[in-house]
């Protein structure tokens, strides 16, 4: 058996007056919320749990404590519903997550998931969900949002926003995961229940990206190895980048930006992919090699590689920032290796690793080995991922019809 009731603390405040609680009592334990009101002792019947004609303005004063009740009980309903039997740290946690208008705050949430992110070094994540919460603030202006308010209809009208200013499928499709993301995030916590959820309903999986995947056959990939950059000294480290990145499996930017000397074996390299956390170990081939030779006789003062971060105590953030303005400059730089090699397809960081899948695919390596050598969660991941690349495979099998 459950109550409920208004109660009158027996403690008085500084002004003299008693604060008012909302008391959850089950088997002979009570839980207490403090509600708005406070009063004089004689403002209030003990018996009936509520003001009496004593007070001013006792009637609206109590049509109000009469809410309180109801949404305890309201509460109390759905805990019964989903649970043969609850206890009442569960009966709090539920009217705390109903009640609390910090905990239901999507602004101050995210900004706290940032931050920890921005702590834990994960400042990719960091950046697209400071980004995505400032696009949100734009799209409701001088309004504070709350978990509630981000309903299927609102997300639906916030995609239909970013298209209208030049939003791509691609592109918003990463701004609503990282708003599921932070719903997933809340509930795990206990801050909202799960019904808040809007993604249910609204689906992202319908915003894919058009952007064909292009990658390089191993005829160009021969092409930007060889170049003759002695007119072109700036290109360099472009190259090097690029070829490095297609030898060792695909290594993303952000991977090779941090790898240091120490993560360099004899014939190996050894390092723990930011994005997964998996850790591999790559067999270091002579192209691989030939650049780390490079940047061995040049090594500067830091234990990086590459010089692409100037210090070795570098903040999270001024990493953030290094890492976005060198890769922008690298996907321009290698647009012009692009021209100089005659290559029509569009160069960027990332076509090394859609390159190196897909040389693999041209040789015959089967798919599991492709997918493992990539660090893929399942051999799915890897089959969407060559689905999209060089079709030259069934361009060739199709010569056997003439």
């Amino acid at each position: 058996m459950i109550s409920i009731k208004t109660v009158l603390r027996k403690k008085k405040l500084s002004n003299g007056k008693f604060p008012i609680f909302l008391r959850i009592t089950k088997e002979r334990k009570s839980i207490f919320f403090r509600t708005p009101y406070t009063c004089e002792g004689q403002e209030w019947d003990v018996k009936q749990g509520k003001f009496n004609d004593k007070a001013s303005d006792y009637l609206n004063k109590n049509r109000l404590l009469l809410k309180f009740q109801d949404r305890a009980t309201n509460v109390i309903t759905q805990l019964e519903q989903e649970n043969n039997y609850y206890t009442l740290p569960e009966v709090e946690k539920a009217l705390r997550q109903e009640t609390n208008p910090q905990n239901t705050n999507l602004y101050s949430f995210w900004e706290e998931i940032i931050e920890e992110q921005t702590n834990a070094k994960r400042t990719g994540n960091a950046r697209v969900h400071d980004e995505t919460l400032k696009s949100l603030k734009n799209f409701r202006p001088k309004r504070q949002l709350t978990f509630r308010d981000i309903t299927p209809e609102l997300l639906e009208k916030y995609e239909v926003w970013l298209r209208a200013n030049g939003g791509t499928s691609g592109g918003i499709g990463v701004k609503m995961r990282s708003i599921r993301a932070i719903f997933n995030s809340a509930i795990k916590r206990g801050h909202i229940k799960a019904t808040l959820y809007p993604f249910n309903a609204y689906k992202v999986a319908k915003l894919k990206s058009n952007g064909q995947k292009k990658a390089l056959n191993l005829e160009d990939i021969h092409k930007i190895e060889k170049l003759d950059l002695t007119d072109h000294p700036t290109l360099i480290d472009t190259r090097n980048y690029f070829i490095f990145s297609f030898y060792s499996r695909g290594m993303n930017f952000a991977d090779m930006m941090t790898l240091t000397w120490s993560q360099i074996g004899a014939d190996r390299i050894f390092y723990t992919r930011s994005k997964t956390k998996r850790t591999f170990q790559i067999k270091i081939l002579p192209p691989v090699q030939k650049v780390l030779n490079y940047y061995k006789q040049r090594k500067n003062e830091t234990d990086y590689v590459f010089p692409i971060l100037l210090h070795d105590n570098m903040t999270p953030s001024q990493i953030e920032n290094r890492k976005r303005m060198i890769l922008k400059r690298y996907n321009q730089r290698l647009k012009e290796i692009a021209s100089l090699c005659k290559i029509e397809k569009p160069l960027t960081s990332y076509v090394a690793r859609h390159s190196y899948a897909n040389c693999l695919k041209q040789k015959g390596i089967a798919t599991d080995i492709i997918s493992e050598s990539m660090g893929h969660q399942n051999v799915a991941i890897t089959q969407a991922y060559l689905k999209e690349l060089d079709t030259s495979l069934i361009d060739d099998a199709m010569e056997v019809l003439l």
